[in-house]
């Protein structure tokens, strides 16, 4: 694998820790800026609006940009912004950085992932594609944590700084190795690509994504109060349980990458049923420490897998839009990220307890099921339907033929 996938990995590390960091800062921040709790959470969905907006946004305005100046250009502003943050005295200014940061994380992860593919080239696609999404999996893993404790120790802005300085090396190495020759878009029209994207297959595999990631974070959001409240381990076990879903998700997005090149559907399909399953069985016995040990490892291992295999499907069944795919697969990763807490948080809201938003991630997992169901119809084999669209045309060769032999005839 080159070296430079892993600096975009690098750079997607620094990017996701700087996402999911704020929950367990949102206290610290309220306290020092004088606002309240909800106004500092409000800082976590302002940068996740930011993403779902920005990735098809950024892709578009870098869409004729050499890879290596869009990417070098985005990552420059979230450094920049970040260390904004970190000195910022005003609530206002801090939400500011937050959405300009999230515009510039969409933009970077959009050309990050065609740009992945392209220096990896075609046989390793989903490899690729794994090492730039574990990025997020080893945010979730060490930099969050590491984050927090920053926080803890010497104020929340010490993470802010510190997302900063991870961020430079990437940009150094992202520098010296990425290509600068311009993408493959500068030869298909924006509208053409705004077309393609519209195609069924893609749109199916668009919704399944989306669905999954909802399912992910709905149950992700909330297994704090599901292990402390409902399986009753004590508070200082959550650290450990919220890490064992990022090491599995680390050894999913590692073990998809190298499998789902050789068998894409066998491994979607077969992650999809799983995580289903999971989830509700993960509801069902959420009681005992031992089964939610094992389902949060083995849980996490397959959503982030099957999330790194649809993104691949995403990229290969977009080859009309060279640019936009990947903004696309970035929003709709965001968009289940938003869904799925707020329809877990409906749930509580609404008195069915703690297992609530596991049974509405098995229920997110039956409609991806649906989706998948339908995706299916449009995976004929390649061969097959070239064999298909060949023979009518030969049969309107023969036609023609036999007609011009009349003619002459007569």
């Amino acid at each position: 694998m080159p070296f430079a996938v892993y600096a975009l990995g690098l750079a997607v590390f620094a990017q996701g820790t700087s996402e999911f960091m704020l929950s367990g800062l949102v206290s610290d921040i309220a306290d020092d800026l004088h606002v309240s709790i909800p106004a500092a959470g409000l800082l976590t969905s302002a940068f996740a609006v930011g993403m779902v907006v920005g990735a098809p946004a950024m892709a578009l305005l870098s869409r004729n940009w050499p890879r290596r100046r869009a990417l070098l250009f985005f990552l420059s502003v979230f450094t920049a912004v970040h260390v904004m943050g970190a000195v910022t005295p005003g609530y206002g200014l801090l939400l500011a950085t937050r959405i300009v940061g999230a515009l510039a994380n969409a933009g970077f992860w959009a050309v990050a992932l065609v740009t992945a593919v392209s220096v990896a080239g075609p046989g390793a696609r989903a490899r690729a594609t794994s090492v730039v999404v574990g990025g997020v999996t080893v945010a979730c893993v060490a930099g969050v944590p590491a984050g927090a404790v920053l926080g803890g120790h010497w104020g929340w802005r010490a993470a802010f700084w510190a997302v900063a300085l991870v961020s430079v090396p990437a940009l150094a190495v992202i520098a010296r190795t990425i290509p600068g020759e311009r993408a493959d878009s500068h030869a298909v029209g924006g509208r053409a690509e705004l077309r393609s994207l519209t195609e069924p297959r893609l749109v199916l595999t668009l919704l399944t994504s989306a669905l999954v990631q909802g399912a992910t974070f709905c149950a992700f959001s909330y297994l704090e109060p599901l292990v402390t409240r409902v399986t009753g381990v004590g508070t200082g076990w959550v650290p450990a349980v919220l890490a064992l879903f990022g090491v599995g998700s680390f050894l999913g997005v590692t073990v998809a990458g190298r499998i789902v090149d050789a068998r894409p559907v066998a491994v979607t399909t077969v992650g999809l049923v799983a995580l289903t399953a999971g989830w509700a069985g993960l509801a069902l016995t959420a009681g005992s420490p031992v089964a939610v040990v094992a389902l949060v490892l083995v849980q996490g291992m397959l959503a982030f897998g099957t999330g790194t295999a649809l993104i691949s499907r995403v990229l290969q069944s977009a080859p009309g839009a060279p640019t936009l795919a990947g903004s696309f697969s970035t929003a709709a990763f965001n968009v289940g990220g938003a869904l799925g807490p707020w329809l877990g948080g409906i749930t509580i809201g609404a008195g069915f307890g703690f297992r609530s938003p596991l049974w509405v991630s098995a229920l997110l997992m039956v409609l991806a099921l649906g989706a998948a169901a339908a995706l299916s119809g449009y995976d004929a084999p390649p061969g097959a339907e070239r064999a298909g669209r060949s023979e009518p045309s030969q049969a309107a060769s023969k036609r023609d033929n036999d007609r011009n032999h009349r003619i002459g005839d007569h």
